[in-house]
């Protein structure tokens, strides 16, 4: 079963439940799938789909602070609520060790020796890691080993 069709079939499940915040979540993926799909005019595959749902775990999370300053813990717990549901369907994530070294490998790889070299190292980290860690863990990864 394809990653849509699994959002699709989820999607379902959620509005028998009555499960609200999974119904909506869903909802709000596949749309934004069918929204790239549309400006591109392709058809995604389940990597396609990743990217995409990563995007949405990442827009949640950069609002996450800001509702933390505003003090409404129902909307954080929304917010948090949605990103565990949309990382449900990202495949598993790379612990600190697993990235640490992968960042390790690579810079031995590009020969990075200073931070005029972070370009190089993180686009060839990227595609290593795609789906699978945070590009803002990753830069501080980085960061910390050419610095």
């Amino acid at each position: 079963m394809s990653l849509k069709d699994r959002l699709l079939e989820d999607m379902k499940a959620a509005m028998k439940d009555k499960d609200l915040i999974r119904k909506n979540t869903v909802q709000m993926a596949r749309a934004a799938i069918l929204q790239v799909e549309k400006d591109n005019k392709v058809t995604l595959d389940d990597e396609g789909v990743i990217e995409v749902i990563s995007k949405e775990v990442k827009k949640r999370k950069d609002v996450l602070p800001e509702y933390e300053k505003s003090g409404r813990q129902d909307l954080i717990d929304n917010l948090n609520k949605e990103i565990e549901v949309l990382m449900g369907y990202l495949p598993e994530q790379l612990s600190e060790e697993q990235l640490d070294e992968i960042v390790k490998i690579t810079i031995q790889e590009v020969g990075a020796s200073s931070m005029k070299d972070m370009g190089k190292v993180m686009a060839a980290i990227m595609p290593k890691t795609k789906g699978r860690a945070d590009g803002k863990t990753i830069n501080a990864l980085v960061k910390k080993y050419l610095a």
